[in-house]
């Protein structure tokens, strides 16, 4: 639980309390001064008799009985509160979730991006060694020869940063996830098998308007601000309370006699605030108007709501259309590749067009795995559009 939610929790079991009674115990102890009483006007003058030290002790009971329903709306406040800030709590998680993927799918890019270079370098180092045999037959010149050398020492060097770029990602996540920096993270390698169905866009956004966290945030500050008109109403209201006393003193307080005096009283207190009838108008006018501040806020975040989902929905469309276009570029390139290098061992084909035949598949397979892990991001993110992540 996050440091918001724990106060806000806290706040609404204060709230509760203040329907218990009010126990208050007084103790008092004073030094008598000397007393003097006066028995014809201000002439003959007497002291009497008087203990010098006061005492006096009291326990006083307030139970509230009725509050116009002012407690109420306190504990009701205290209550929207906290799911207040467990909605805001809920829209940071799911922006940490969409963060920490991003990060992880740009993980597994570079996973798949290591694998590709491999894969590439192994085919230009066996691609070298045919270029140097057919150099040693003098069927080419040694200019294609240092022309392969200088490809495959961009891919080893091109191989070499995509193994530092995981190195800094992994420790990143590492970071993020309160893990060993040290440790070296691999991602799944089924992750692209998987498949992600979606539904129709109205759908989501229908899902958006009931699950998105930062539009049922919106509602409950709607409803703090209707119990907040309630809250105004209820000071217009009398208060009705139960009470009970009991108080001991010494010396008497009239006569000042060295005695003890114990007295109890119990009964109902009824209480009105007439000044709350003409200070109480402008505050309720005040709450009228940020409850119609809030429905507006609402309505305005339904347009947005609207918006992100429509926008995110064709975002996803369009990684899937990519994907099954760029799938059809990478066996093309494949096949593109596979005739370059025979016409080139024919002496059919110069090596430029061999190198370009390969940077083109090494490109199209790169391009296609950007593409496989943006359908994944998409699809999260349309699914944080719509409140479910």
């Amino acid at each position: 639980m996050f440091i918001a939610e724990r106060q806000a929790a806290e706040r609404a079991k204060t709230a509760r309390k203040d329907l218990l009674p009010d126990i208050e115990i007084r103790l008092r102890g004073a030094l008598v001064g000397q007393p003097v009483v006066w028995q014809r006007g201000l002439s003959e003058p007497t002291w009497p008799d008087t203990p010098d030290w006061s005492q006096n002790y009291a326990v006083d009971f307030t139970q509230p009985l009725y509050e116009g329903g002012r407690l109420r709306y306190a504990v009701r406040q205290a209550d929207l509160q906290r799911q207040v800030a467990t909605l805001q709590t809920a829209t940071d998680k799911a922006d940490i979730k969409l963060s920490l993927l991003q990060q992880y799918l740009n993980l597994f890019s570079l996973y798949k991006q290591h694998l590709v270079l491999k894969r590439n370098i192994d085919e230009s180092e066996r691609r070298l060694v045919d270029i140097r045999r057919m150099k040693r037959e003098g069927l080419i010149t040694n200019n294609d020869v240092l022309r392969s050398e200088m490809q495959l020492t961009d891919n080893r060097l091109s191989l070499r940063q995509t193994e530092d770029n995981i190195s800094l990602v992994s420790r990143r996540l590492d970071i993020l996830l309160g893990l060993d920096e040290e440790i070296l993270l691999r991602p799944d390698t089924l992750l692209l098998a998987h498949t992600f169905p979606t539904t129709d866009c109205q759908d989501y956004i229908n899902q958006a308007y009931g699950n998105d966290p930062a539009m049922l945030l919106l509602k409950r500050q709607t409803e703090l601000a209707q119990n907040n008109i309630r809250q105004t109403r209820a000071e217009l209201l009398p208060r009705l309370s139960l009470y009970a006393s009991n108080t001991l003193t010494r010396p008497l307080s009239r006569t000042m006699d060295d005695l003890y005096n114990n007295t109890w009283n119990i009964g109902l207190s009824l209480s009105y605030s007439l000044s709350s009838l003409y200070r109480s108008k402008h505050r309720m006018n005040e709450a009228r108007q940020a409850v119609e501040l809030r429905r507006n806020a609402e309505n305005q975040k339904q347009q947005e709501i609207r918006m992100t989902v429509h926008s995110a929905y064709l975002r996803h469309q369009e990684a899937l259309e990519r994907v099954d276009a760029l799938k059809l570029s990478a066996k093309q390139a494949e096949e593109n590749y596979r005739i370059m290098r025979n016409r080139y061992l024919n002496q059919l084909a110069i090596l430029t067009d061999l190198l370009d035949a390969d940077n083109l598949r090494l490109n199209a397979e790169l391009q296609l795995t950007t593409a496989r892990t943006q359908v994944i991001y998409t699809y999260y993110e349309l699914q944080r559009a719509a409140g479910k992540l």
